[in-house]
C-alpha cells in the first residue's frame, strides 16, 4: 500500500513529515490540499483530520495526523532503513525525548509565532505587529543562548547523532530569514548545527515545495 501524504506544499508541518520521509526513504505519494477554495474545512477532510489542519497520513489502514506523531510513526515503522533518527537506548532515549519537548517548548512556540506575525499575517492581509515581533525574537534569543551552550558540547541537540528533535526545528527556522531575522547565525555553534541540519538532502528535497516521490 503506498504511504499517503496530505498536505499543503509549502506548509511547515507538512514539510516536517517529508523531510523525515526523505530522511527513512520512504516514497510516498503527495496529495495537496487546496486552502484557498476551503478543502481543509470540507466533511470529507474533517473525517481524516478532525481539526481541519494540514497534514495528515494514510498508510496502511492508518490515519494519523499531528506532524511530529507522523514522524515518530515513520522513524519507527521504518527503523530498520534511511537514517536511525530515535535512540533506541534507555538513557539515549531520554535525552532526546527532552530535547523534543525543549524544541516544541523553547524554539517552536516562539519561532512559529515570529514568523506568523511577519510571514503570514500579511498574506491574509493582516497588519504585522513589529513590537510582538521584537518581543518574541528577543525571547528566542535568549533560548539560543542556551542552545549554543548545549551544542558547544555536542554535535546535535540530543547528542552526537542526527534526531527527530534536530530536523523539527527546520520549517519554521528556515522561515525566520524571511521574517526578517538571522538569530540562527549569530550564535557560533547555534550557526554551525544549523548550516549541517538545513545541508541535508532531506531538505534540500523539500525546501521549495513537497512533491511525491517513489
Amino acid at each position: 500500500m503506498v504511504f499517503k501524504l496530505y498536505g499543503v506544499a509549502f506548509s511547515t508541518c507538512t514539510k516536517r513529515v517529508a523531510i523525515v520521509l526523505h530522511e527513512k526513504n520512504v516514497p510516498f505519494e503527495f496529495h495537496p490540499i487546496d486552502f484557498a477554495a476551503g478543502e481543509h474545512k470540507s466533511p470529507e477532510f474533517l473525517k481524516h483530520q478532525p481539526f481541519g489542519q494540514v497534514p495528515y497520513i494514510e498508510d496502511d489502514g492508518l490515519v494519523l495526523y499531528e506532524s511530529r506523531a507522523i514522524c515518530r510513526y515513520i522513524a519507527e515503522k521504518y527503523a530498520g532503513q534511511g537514517t536511525p533518527l530515535i535512540p533506541t537506548e534507555l538513557k539515549a532515549k531520554a535525552i532526546f525525548e527532552q530535547a523534543t519537548s525543549v524544541e516544541k517548548d523553547n524554539f517552536d512556540a516562539l519561532a512559529s509565532k515570529a514568523v506568523y506575525e511577519k510571514v503570514f499575517k500579511p498574506m491574509y492581509g493582516l497588519t504585522p505587529n513589529q513590537e510582538t515581533f521584537d518581543e518574541l525574537i528577543g525571547n528566542l534569543d535568549k533560548r539560543l543562548d542556551v542552545y549554543d551552550q548545549i551544542l558547544s558540547k555536542q554535535k546535535y541537540v540530543a547528542g552526537e547523532e542526527i534526531t527527530l528533535a534536530d530536523l523539527f526545528h527546520i520549517p519554521y527556522g528556515a522561515m525566520l530569514a524571511a521574517a526578517g531575522s538571522n538569530i540562527l547565525d549569530t550564535k557560533p555553534n547555534v550557526a554551525r548545527w544549523w548550516k549541517d541540519i538545513t545541508s541535508r538532502s532531506s531538505w534540500i528535497a523539500v525546501e521549495d515545495g513537497v512533491k511525491s516521490t517513489g
